[in-house]
């Protein structure tokens, strides 16, 4: 992501930060940065990586630190099939997310489909469970991995 593209993120992280009265710590500043900067999900340990040019004393706890904030404002989302983060562009609002997992480059695209959020709450429901929190990950191949097989 380009530099302007990066700097326009963090601005509208800060301002959500500012109105939700949590605070963006330098730390957790480096750590969204380092993550617009990625193509695809990361692992901890490899941010904890790129951390350390900036910051570096970071351990582990550090990064972990930063990406539970980064995750609990909805600026990040946790891809659990491995274990590793994502930024998320458009973290206004919350939202179901729904992630199409390339098996092959590792690329993450978030998708909505409100058809299938509210299919599975609808399904829950009938089984009298209350769905508090979504996450969709379905793993494959892109459009670029197939096009270059």
């Amino acid at each position: 992501m380009q530099k302007s593209a990066t700097e326009q993120l963090l601005k509208r992280a800060e301002v959500m930060c500012q109105r939700r009265g949590v605070r963006m710590t330098p730390t957790r500043r480096e750590v969204f940065a380092i993550l617009t900067e990625q193509e695809g999900a990361v692992g901890a340990y490899d941010l904890l990586d790129l951390l350390k040019a900036e910051v570096p004393n970071a351990k582990p706890p550090t990064i972990y630190r930063a990406l539970e904030f980064l995750q609990s404002q909805g600026f990040v989302h946790k891809v659990s099939s491995s274990n590793s983060y994502v930024l998320c562009s458009h973290f206004e609002k919350q939202h179901p997310v729904q992630m199409l997992i390339c098996t092959h480059c590792g690329n993450v695209q978030e998708i909505h489909s409100s058809g299938v959020h509210q299919a599975f709450v609808e399904q829950a429901e009938k089984e009298g469970f209350t769905v508090q929190q979504q996450t969709v990950e379905a793993l494959g191949i892109c459009s670029n991995c197939q096009h270059s097989q």
